[in-house]
């Protein structure tokens, strides 16, 4: 297995700003969303949610734009990440603006008192310093009942099988994505190691499971 290389928290520098947020996530977004609508049949008419580490916001305006009477709450830490969630958010309708609520906010000290229906969260464990930061922030923010979604990557076994997906999903990319990809795949988790972190958390009714050939997905209720 290749050794895990832990990469910084943030990444919220202009350039990588400007590079996630030209880049084209339309398709692993909408089926992140996809597969949560289909969790949340039927779809109840009003709710709230939460998304971990929104990034410049695709899925947390795909998702408030498929919940029409939800209210969303878009966490991130990164000031221009979120400045960018604000200036996508801005295109949207009012009826998809009134309902989203941007929050800045370094994990665990989310600040945040209410707790949610539906907690959400993609590619934002392989960043924590601390794996149980996100697994305690789920239990925080939720109740019993609450549903939760948490996609990223996982870590290839070789040199070899990272720098083929490196190339086979990021090979026509600008290279500040490339770069951020390789690392992120290096600092991602093994379903092993996901496995025994939700055990030691107390989640491991969650169902996990390989969805791609670099993705895993963490779902169920609390």
């Amino acid at each position: 297995m290749l050794a895990r290389v832990p990469e910084p928290e943030l990444m919220d520098s202009p350039e990588q700003v400007a590079a996630y947020a030209g880049a084209d996530f339309a398709a692993s977004d909408n089926a992140f969303v996809e597969r949560l609508l289909q969790a949340l049949q039927p779809l109840p008419d009003r709710g709230t949610l939460i998304d971990l580490g929104c990034g410049p916001g695709g899925i947390t305006i795909s998702t408030a734009r498929s919940l029409p009477g939800w209210q969303i709450t878009a966490l991130d830490a990164g000031a221009n990440m979120l400045a960018r969630a604000g200036e996508n958010l801005h295109r949207q309708p009012a009826a998809v603006r009134e309902r989203v609520t941007l929050h800045q906010a370094w994990l665990p000290q989310h600040g945040l008192r209410q707790q949610f229906d539906v907690i959400i969260s993609n590619s934002l464990l392989h960043h924590l310093p601390d794996p149980t930061t996100l697994w305690q922030t789920l239990v925080a923010l939720g109740r019993r009942g609450s549903l939760v979604q948490v996609m990223d990557l996982l870590r290839p076994d070789s040199e070899q099988q990272l720098q083929q997906l490196v190339q086979t999903h990021a090979g026509d990319a600008p290279p500040v994505l490339q770069q951020d990809f390789s690392h992120s795949l290096r600092a991602a988790y093994s379903l092993e190691e996901l496995g025994a972190q939700l055990k030691s958390a107390g989640l491991q009714h969650l169902s996990l499971a390989q969805i791609s050939d670099r993705h895993m997905q963490i779902s169920g209720r609390l």
